[in-house]
């Protein structure tokens, strides 16, 4: 197959294919996990032209920081420049293509290219050329800067589209912008920072893992080891398969968020009930040196995150209190980061206390982790197995209703949030805007 040069160009490769048929209300076609031809159209109408999330503002805190970032298979240096604004610049020189950064994250004043010296600014102005006088006068450099992209962000969120043509981000956010505030809200009175990150690889497809966020039917099947590796409250705050109140709602454009500890939803609210857990003892009794009790109190809760899943399509997934990013490399493998939360200006004593519940979890020698990726491998393999045979994903579509907001909406072990996922998978794939 033959993919366009140009990744915000319509390509025309599947002009003849029906992706209307590949995806109902209830099974979708075992394809989509399978076909390389499919997932190169994937990347042209879906990674190229909605918005993708790049970067958290405390990833790039001042002037000149900057950490290269990709889109399908495009790479981007995302920075801030000297006004404080947020650029994404395609890492591509515009004379012989080489990219002009190689450095994962840092600081830097510009960016140059290590074969001929072309040199850009932040904002991607072609800033100087070497022996110019090799070139004919009608050179400008002004017409040649670095490829730029739509770039908008919210609550610290920065998201980039090639489609020059795509809609707000506010509007393609939607209704999830309400639960990215209440997941901001763990940060129990200071912003939210990334603490570091592991990142890994797994051969499947990336609507696997899109699928894993909000499916709250393997958890205690697949995790049941790290279940068992902690304490009795723990386990209990995350035993919801059969609370009334653990629901997911589908939040439209793909987007869909899964409750797993309702009391923990909205975390500026405590009714005083909740015991704290035995083992963030020796926190109280650290904090409770300097901070009045209430406070405490109000960081503590917060050791574990939201109480949700939040999954932000195509690409992050806001997890209790991690981000999860995916980036598919082919139609059987994707990159997975897991980056890591805490407290910007918090108490050291709770950040390396939740860089230890990250490790536990989602660490590469996690209970976590590990375990999912095997389970992702696993579909992956099957699937390749009667290649006619659907994937289903009707769990719960008999139990689905509307929610005072109306969004579709059923129990946390149900596949509403992958309805919703292959919704948007459809509309995009088949132009249906």
């Amino acid at each position: 197959m033959t993919t366009s040069l140009d990744p915000t160009t319509p390509d025309t490769t599947f002009a003849d294919t029906n992706f209307a048929d590949l995806v109902t209300d209830d099974r979708v076609d075992g394809s989509l996990y399978t076909d390389p031809d499919m997932f190169e159209a994937e990347l042209e109408r879906i990674f190229y032209r909605t918005w993708v999330w790049v970067a958290h503002e405390s990833e790039i805190p001042e002037a000149g920081s900057y950490k290269m970032a990709t889109i399908g298979r495009q790479p981007v240096i995302v920075n801030r420049d000297r006004k404080g604004s947020f650029n994404v610049l395609l890492n591509r020189c515009r004379h012989r293509g080489a990219s002009v950064c190689e450095v994962p994250k840092g600081k830097a004043n510009g960016f140059t290219c290590p074969y001929h010296s072309w040199s850009y600014a932040l904002d991607g102005r072609l800033r100087g050329i070497p022996y110019p006088d090799g070139y004919d006068e009608d050179l400008d450099k002004k017409d040649l800067p670095l490829q730029s992209l739509r770039v908008e962000s919210y609550a610290g969120m920065i998201f980039a589209s090639f489609n020059p043509d795509v809609e707000p981000l506010d509007d393609f956010l939607g209704d999830a912008k309400a639960w990215i505030d209440l997941f901001m809200k763990q940060g129990a009175g200071y912003p939210i920072k990334t603490q570091g990150e592991h990142c890994f690889r797994f051969r499947g497809n990336w609507k696997i893992q899109l699928e894993n966020t909000t499916d709250g039917y393997h958890f205690p099947i697949v995790h049941r080891s790290w279940m068992s590796s902690v304490d009795a409250e723990t386990a209990d705050m995350l035993s919801f398969m059969t609370d009334d109140n653990a629901v997911t709602h589908a939040l439209g454009n793909g987007h869909s968020v899964a409750i797993m500890v309702p009391e923990h939803v909205d975390l500026d609210y405590d009714d005083g009930t909740e015991k704290i857990q035995a083992r963030f003892d020796h926190i109280v009794e650290e904090l409770s040196k300097t901070m009045p009790a209430d406070k405490v109190r109000r960081i503590v809760r917060s050791m574990h995150g939201a109480g949700f899943n939040l999954n932000i399509f195509p690409n992050v997934a806001m997890s209790m209190s991690f981000f999860r990013v995916l980036r598919p490399i082919s139609v059987d493998e994707t990159e997975i980061r897991h980056i890591a939360l805490g407290m910007d200006g918090g108490p050291e004593i709770v950040n390396r206390e939740r860089l230890r519940i990250h490790e536990h979890f989602q660490g590469p020698f996690g209970f976590g982790s590990p375990d999912d990726s095997e389970a992702w491998d696993r579909v992956q393999r099957g699937s390749r197995g009667a290649p006619g045979m659907p994937i289903m994903v009707n769990r719960g579509l008999n139990r689905e209703a509307l929610d005072s907001d109306g969004h579709r909406t059923s129990h946390v072990t149900d596949e509403t949030g992958m309805r919703e996922a292959y919704a948007m998978w459809k509309r995009m794939m088949t132009d249906e805007h």
